[in-house]
């Protein structure tokens, strides 16, 4: 069984910051991801105000983290998903598909998936038109008419990013006023290939081997209309990936976030959480960095000093 002073469950924003300042602390460190590091970020067409970049590609941000955490020395293991984790006594073990590794502290930041709408037809085409990720999947309706769910700042993004590619982009939301910044709902409304639909959900996707139409039904109306759509990219928020995390007996709250104290320590000693995955109230790149760094200096304490944390 592999020993490591620290493994990082999660290759995010968080993850790779905890990363970051572990290695820098003198602490072996394993960073363990079910998917390609990055995370989330990696997704997003566009990430604003992130200190340093007043505008830059989710893409080339998750990049850079990457590089950055590696060039250090953090060993990441990628596209290895973790089954269960043992946070109880002094050694800490975290199994995953391919191994059991052991250590004396874990920080987990396994951040959010994206929420379904649950509308009838959305699992049936998912990956054939419906899509939770406009840069992955806008590309291929280049020149058609699609359909965006949402009202907050994700949602707003991905619109203006397929406004660029799309011929038409119909923003669906089931409230009267947006939940986005000011800047992003001024560029939205600029653009003369958007339009919006207030006070509107989608009650049904339908199509054949492609997504052809959507019912929808006015909530003030409770009037429901069908029009034809190429895609439907669903941009509701997150829930927290934190199922293992709380199988192994973190504690979390009634939304499944994980609960944190200032110094992102869970309930348990040594296990520590950072980023989207926690109850902190703001969920920002820049906010899942400093829970990050302050959980790897939190965790060095615990290992080497910890007489410090008392």
């Amino acid at each position: 069984m592999e020993s490591w002073d620290v493994i990082i469950v999660g290759a995010g924003s968080a993850g790779l910051a905890a990363g970051i300042y572990t290695v820098r602390s003198g602490l072996n460190t394993l960073v363990i991801d079910d998917k390609l590091g990055g995370g989330t970020i990696a997704d997003a067409p566009t990430v604003v105000n992130y200190p340093g970049f007043a505008e830059i590609s989710g893409g080339e941000l998750a990049e850079k983290m990457l590089n950055h955490c590696r060039k250090l020395g953090a060993t990441i293991h990628d596209i290895e998903p973790v089954i269960s984790m043992n946070l109880t006594g002094e050694t800490k073990t975290v199994t995953t598909s391919r191994a059991t590794y052991q250590a004396k502290a874990v920080i987990i930041s396994q951040g959010s998936h994206y929420k379904e709408i649950g509308a009838k037809g959305e699992m049936e085409f998912k990956g054939r038109g419906v899509s939770y990720c406009g840069v992955c999947d806008g590309p291929f309706f280049r020149g058609k008419k699609v359909i965006v769910v949402g009202g907050g700042n994700s949602a707003c993004i991905t619109t203006l990013y397929l406004s660029g590619l799309a011929s038409q982009v119909t923003v669906i939301h089931r409230r009267d006023a947006f939940r986005a910044e000011e800047s992003l709902v001024k560029d939205l409304t600029a653009k003369t290939n958007v339009n919006v639909l207030w006070n509107t959900e989608i009650q049904e996707i339908k199509g054949d081997k492609q997504v052809r139409s959507v019912v929808l039904m006015n909530s003030k109306t409770i009037q429901t209309t069908e029009i034809p759509i190429d895609a439907v990219f669903v941009q509701v928020g997150e829930a927290p990936n934190s199922q293992v995390a709380k199988a192994s007996g973190v504690e979390t709250d009634e939304h499944n976030y994980i609960k944190i104290d200032i110094r992102q320590k869970t309930n348990l000693p040594g296990a520590f959480a950072a980023g989207d995955i926690t109850n902190h109230p703001v969920k920002q790149v820049g906010t899942a960095v400093g829970q990050g760094i302050t959980a790897a200096l939190e965790a060095y304490s615990y290992i080497k000093r910890p007489y410090y944390r008392k």
